[in-house]
């Protein structure tokens, strides 16, 4: 009999649910089949098995809260032997006596409804559990309202000069780097500039002390099937753009898998998320708690715009900048937006530093 038990979680979480069950009891099981998923608050952990065989018993059922090292089911790894055939005894004499079984107690809750449905005529509700992971998003983005003093500023951007340059090089960068060249590259390229210049965006509230960082940690929003997650890049401040864009592909990629890593996801020191490649056109983006700041992307739009007293048409960007006032003030938040917004509005200068 092998014991299907919950991996080493990551360091930091204590407990996990168990989300999903591949395997029925019955059914047949190969070595490294993914028999079980759990879910942590950050991530999703895949349970292989860890030889072939038969899954006996589920033990944890989905929903159930379970800690390391806790036994999930078992698996029976002996050959079943085909039972032999016996005379049976004829039943057509006393079948009719024998009154149908009735549902017990017990057979009834073997195998519990995940979900609680309710009809009223046509009229259907479908109650469903939080996953732990969007339990998770809920509390944190409820505490960061409810214990900082959040306030948002917003500004515009014309993308005319990314899109041009954009257009320009696209071919020779991914030829050269083997990535296509995408705009967050430039957004965080920006936003390092402009942390430089302003460090307490860059910082955070701890008690009474304001904890100041002389790196750039850059978390970036990345969507999947099971909720918003918030990979980082490691010093940003030091990345070329094809590393940040092959560095976020990457993460786009391993957030749908869930193959993320808790450690992948805490640390950041300042967020970025783009609303705008849902067509968002303007929102004000909750603080990632403990960070300071974190800046919305939208989605870029033709606009008419006064140039030089001339109304034309170009590509422009709402930005909005949520940040925490306790420890950033008016001024410095709309002087780092406006940094943001001058350094992607001339993307030379942004390159060149100047």
């Amino acid at each position: 009999m092998i014991e299907i038990k919950v991996p080493v979680l990551p360091e930091s979480i204590s407990e996990a649910t168990v989300a999903l069950w591949h395997k029925k009891p019955g059914e047949s099981v190969q070595m490294d089949d993914v028999i079980v998923e759990i879910e942590t608050d950050k991530v999703v952990l895949e349970v292989p098995a860890e030889e072939s065989g038969v899954l006996d018993e589920i033990i944890a059922k989905e929903g159930e809260t379970v800690t390391e090292k806790q036994l999930l089911g078992t698996i029976n790894d002996k050959p079943i032997k085909e039972p032999k055939e016996s005379i049976k005894e004829p039943e057509e004499s006393i079948k009719d006596d024998i009154p149908a079984p009735e549902k017990t107690p017990e057979s009834i809750n073997k195998a519990p409804a995940p979900v609680a449905i309710a009809q009223t005529g046509n009229r259907t509700e479908e109650r469903v559990p939080m996953s732990r992971l969007r339990k998770t998003i809920a509390d944190r983005l409820h505490s960061a309202t409810q214990n900082t003093a959040m306030l948002t500023t917003f500004n515009e951007i014309d993308m005319s000069a990314i899109l041009s340059m954009r257009g320009s090089y696209k071919e020779a960068f991914e030829k050269k780097y083997g990535v296509k060249l995408g705009f967050m590259s430039f957004f965080v390229k920006a936003a390092v500039e402009a942390l430089k210049k302003f460090p307490a965006v860059n910082a955070y509230l701890d008690g009474e002390d304001i904890v100041y960082h002389a790196y750039c940690d850059v978390s970036v929003a990345v969507s999947s099937d099971r909720g918003l997650v918030v990979p980082v890049l490691r010093d940003a401040h030091k990345m070329a753009m094809h590393d940040i864009e092959k560095n976020i592909i990457d993460f786009g990629n391993r957030a749908q898998s869930g193959d993320l890593t808790v450690e992948e996801m805490i640390g950041g020191t300042f967020t970025i998320s783009n609303g705008g490649v849902f067509g968002s056109l303007l929102s004000t983006p909750i603080l990632n708690s403990p960070q300071s700041a974190i800046l919305g992307m939208h989605k870029t739009q033709e606009r008419p715009v006064v140039v030089d007293g001339e109304i034309v048409i170009r590509p422009m960007m709402y930005l909005a900048l949520s940040y925490d006032h306790r420890i950033i003030d008016g001024k410095d938040a709309v002087q780092f937006l406006i940094a943001i917004k001058d350094a992607l509005e001339d993307p030379t200068r942004l390159l060149l530093k100047v």
